[in-house]
């Protein structure tokens, strides 16, 4: 890995020497060499400002650039190395890991009987991974696809010898790639449309996911003895408008219809070459006249067709290609290409049948497989044509499933005018919860729209309805797996989830009726705050209690799924107090439902950083609460974590593998561990929760400077201002912590290297309850409190992962370049207080996690990313000088442009070192 990244470091600095000139690469290195003799503590830290500050902007740039490309190139290092590493472990023969499906196969067989567990698996396994789009992910697709091509030509460049003219070659071809890098502008030079963030996101489809996840499911469908797919891929990108007012109709045709065409491509890519195998002839094998009937089920086209009667195979998968074909032009999918065969001949005719599902498809494509296997050729059957089945039932003829997304305060608003216009309230807002619920449920047993067709709305009414009626339009063209959610966000009552249902049969998408209503759209509330996660059992019991909610539910496979979200209750009561409420949610939620009947499934709302509920994806589901997985989960996947996570198909296969296996161990072994000593360990996290919660409210709801020194020590008013992403940072101007959207929040901190959302009260929290002794203690002094504390990180996945997941943002954190972005607040008096607080609670949460723990250092436990930390973080300190150079330069009214594209540069270059900043 060393080798790898001199490699390529040496291929930037020639190229920086080239591009940008002597001045800039001696400004480089100077800023290298001081940064790592900082590290040192050869120097102060004081030496790094003394070689940058003062830098023209324009410099400065290629500054930021030059150390923005290092991270990125050392990433490729470092991922290649994990690759190696993964290669060699198998190559040794050596058992399998954590994470891996073997190890989880293992571990079932082992626990004894699962039979039981293995039948739920088989009827419920589902892992989704949601795509959303996420500020810190700015990078162009065009740096995307330059990354993607340097990490295949360096893994060719180990497989060849060195010195030999092939590896020269190789090297040559790396060094092109790295100066097209260095001329290509890193990130937009206008603010993203959401069009844009939906294409990065079906970038990472094209480049691993339509591949990896089929070959996963038939692997996982073998061994569970089943046929359907587990991993399907889900999408908030151009669905989710909560907060944000670029999403309309014509976003969501868009997001649909592009991925509609990625897939549709796909497969007729898959089949034309599928066509060109299936060469068998009828002269040598005696076809079945099942594919018989499929060959010829079509009109012949000309010569080309009368020249292949010999070839029944190829005729068939020409059937399959021309009903395709059919159904894309049936619908009109925008991107959608034509097809044509060897010649370059249009494919089709004129009134070719187009397939109505995918199961149409799946069926003929069964005809072929069975033919061959038939005539004695299945080993044939079980390459392309069985990655091919595959991707059918996993991606269906829509790619991805869209969620739909808004807020309980927006549907009210909209429902209040549509009542009003249709006569049936006169004004629904000002209605107590007993009489919404009952206008709702009437309103819900008719089956006709509110409207008539000249009705006149207002802009925010008509853009929702617009929003819906697009996706029925989808749903129509697509089928019903393109739009399966819609999410309640500030769901805090049973009206707040009723109400969309409302809207959903204004459009078709849901069916009123005097029994009950039915749709495949599920109803999903979205519990974030710390009160909601406490008050979401008894909303869902009232909603339970409703008979024509009962018999939606019902109707839905008896599925329920309720969403938790991890970055607003954190930004709500701080990381201590959001994890136990989200898992003391989870166990009462998993309680209800079994009362109640209703299979629930939860959706994990976690970000990148571990303020946000990001962290090691496999340990976080084995840390969830009994009952709480039951085979299937959907967890959201953002910012530049696809990047790490989903760029190359080997890391791809990994991180989904380990969801998938992370799913199945928790659904059929008990993994909490606690047994009869659960109640005793949820009391103590219970009281350190509480704890918690009150030294962080202490700094961030109570302090009157707090907001001042956050908006000022970090560059949150910049995130807003510069070409980020394509919603607003804050619901309205900051006056409050929850003015502040959570993303904004811990990217502020993440650039200023605090990563205080990921750690902050946690030391009060253990300290207070080791010195006095709280809810659960055992008898003895503080050394058996540490005990008790030390075998609950040894023996509870939940606890281990708290403080682990913290050990590791800590880890990242910098309490010295936190103190140079404090000097950016004004008020001297704030800002000594304020940095002063977050300075110790730094150092006693850090005590406190070591003590705990046994470990000498926060990352005894994971030398990987003390490895990467150690190498990577020196180059991370310029990075941080220039963004507080340039925001100092632009807040006093520096007007040059380059400023302005810095420090946007700045945060792009350390989102992609720290790789889980926001």
């Amino acid at each position: 890995m060393r080798a790898d990244v001199r490699f390529l470091g040496q291929l930037l600095g020639d190229t920086v020497r080239e591009q940008a000139g002597e001045r800039v690469f001696d400004l480089v290195e100077s800023a290298r060499q001081t940064a790592f003799a900082v590290r040192r503590n050869d120097v102060e830290r004081s030496a790094t400002f003394d070689v940058l500050t003062g830098t023209p902007a324009a410099e400065a740039i290629d500054v930021i650039r030059a150390f923005s490309l290092f991270a990125l190139l050392s990433n490729i290092a470092e991922d290649l190395h994990q690759e190696r590493r993964r290669a060699m472990h198998v190559a040794a023969g050596e058992p399998p890991r954590e994470g891996d499906l073997a190890r989880t196969w293992e571990k079932i067989e082992s626990a004894g009987d699962s039979e039981a567990g293995w039948a739920a698996l088989r009827r419920t396994a589902r892992v989704v991974p949601v795509l959303t789009a996420h500020p810190t992910e700015t990078r162009r697709r065009s740096v995307f696809r330059i990354t993607r091509s340097i990490t295949e030509l360096m893994r060719r460049r180990e497989a060849l010898a060195e010195g030999s003219a092939e590896r020269a070659e190789v090297e040559a071809d790396i060094k092109r790639e790295v100066v097209l890098l260095w001329d290509t502008a890193i990130i937009r030079s206008q603010r993203p449309r959401i069009q844009d963030e939906i294409l990065t996101g079906l970038q990472y489809h094209e480049a691993t996911l339509i591949d990896v996840i089929p070959r996963l499911n038939r692997e996982v469908a073998n061994k569970l003895g089943t046929d359907r797919a587990v991993v399907r891929p889900g999408s908030w990108i151009g669905g989710d408008r909560d907060g944000n007012p670029y999403v309309t109709g014509e976003v969501v045709e868009f997001a649909t219809s592009r991925a509609a065409a990625l897939i549709q491509n796909f497969y007729d890519d898959e089949l034309r070459q599928l066509e060109a195998e299936l060469s068998l002839s009828g002269k040598q094998v005696d076809a079945p006249e099942a594919l018989l009937a499929l060959a010829d089920g079509l009109e012949s086209r000309g010569d080309d067709e009368a020249a292949r009667r010999d070839v029944p195979f190829r005729r068939a998968v020409r059937s399959v290609r021309r009903k395709l074909a059919a159904r894309a032009a049936l619908h009109s999918i925008a991107g959608a290409r034509i097809p044509v065969d060897h010649m370059g001949v249009r494919i089709g005719a004129e009134g070719d049948p187009a397939y109505a599902r995918p199961d149409d498809m799946l069926a003929d494509l069964g005809v072929i497989g069975d033919a061959l296997r038939e005539v004695g050729a299945g080993i044939v059957a079980e390459s392309r044509l069985s990655a091919l089945e595959w991707a059918v039932r996993t991606f269906g003829f829509h790619l991805q499933a869209l969620d739909m997304r808004q807020n309980s305060d927006t549907h009210e608003e909209v429902l209040t005018e549509l009542f009003a216009e249709a006569g049936v309230c006169e004004d629904y807002a000002s209605l107590e919860e007993a009489e919404r619920v009952e206008i709702l449920l009437r309103e819900l047993s008719y089956d006709r729209p509110l409207l008539g067709p000249r009705a006149e709305l207002s802009e925010l009414a008509a853009k929702e309805l617009g929003v819906l009626r697009a996706a029925a339009r989808a749903v129509d063209a697509l089928g019903e797996g393109v739009i399966p959610h819609y999410i309640v966000s500030m769901c805090q009552s049973v009206s707040d989830l009723l109400e969309p249902a409302i809207l959903l049969k204004e459009v078709g998408l849901l069916r009123g009726g005097p029994k009950a209503p039915s749709s495949q759209v599920r109803l999903i509330p979205l519990l974030e705050t710390i009160e909601d996660l406490a008050a979401g059992r008894e909303i869902m019991r009232e909603y339970f209690a409703l008979e024509p909610v009962r018999e939606l539910v019902r109707s839905q496979g008896n599925l329920q799924e309720i969403m938790l979200g991890y970055s607003d209750s954190n930004k709500d009561g701080g990381y201590l107090a959001a994890n136990w409420a989200l898992y003391q949610g989870e166990l009462e939620l998993v309680a209800l439902g079994a009362d109640a009947g209703v299979d629930l499934r939860f959706f994990h709302g976690r970000g990148g950083s571990v303020g946000r509920g990001g962290g090691n994806s496999y340990e976080a589901i084995l840390s969830q609460p009994p009952g709480a997985v039951r085979g299937a989960l959907r967890i959201t996947e953002q910012g530049e974590v696809l990047s790490a996570k989903y760029s190359e198909p080997p890391r791809a296969r990994r991180n989904l593998e380990a969801l998938v296996a992370a799913t199945i161990e928790s659904s059929v072994i008990d993994v909490e561990g606690l047994g009869d000593d659960a109640e005793a360990a949820y009391a103590v996290m219970a009281d350190l929760a509480r704890r918690g919660r009150k030294a962080y409210g202490s700094l961030v709801h109570d302090d009157p400077g707090f907001i001042e020194y956050f908006t000022t020590s970090t560059p949150l008013s910049e995130i807003g201002e510069l070409n980020i992403g394509s919603r607003p940072t804050a619901r309205k101007q900051t006056s409050d912590v929850s003015d502040l959207r959570a993303i904004p929040w811990v990217l502020s901190w993440s650039q200023s290297r605090v990563m205080l959302p990921g750690w902050f009260g946690v030391g009060s929290a253990l300290a207070g309850w080791l010195d006095d002794g709280g809810e659960g203690a055992r008898s003895g002094g503080r050394d058996a409190r540490v005990a008790q504390l030390a075998l609950l990180y040894r023996t509870w996945p939940f606890f281990r992962t708290t403080l682990s997941n913290l050990a590791q943002v800590m880890a990242k954190a910098d309490m010295g370049l936190a103190r140079q972005y404090a000097s950016l607040v004004e008020d001297a008096e704030t800002r000594e207080r304020v940095y002063s607080r977050i300075l110790a609670e730094f150092e006693l949460t850090r005590d406190m996690v070591l003590e705990i723990t046994g470990q000498e250092t926060l990352l005894d436990d994971n030398p990987a990313l003390a490895r990467s930390v150690r190498n990577r973080f020196p180059y991370l300190e310029p990075l941080n000088v220039l963004q507080i150079e340039l925001l100092r330069r632009f807040r006093a009214g520096e007007d040059d442009p380059d400023v302005r594209t810095g420090i946007q540069l700045t945060m792009n270059g350390l989102a992609t070192a720290l790789r889980n900043s926001g």
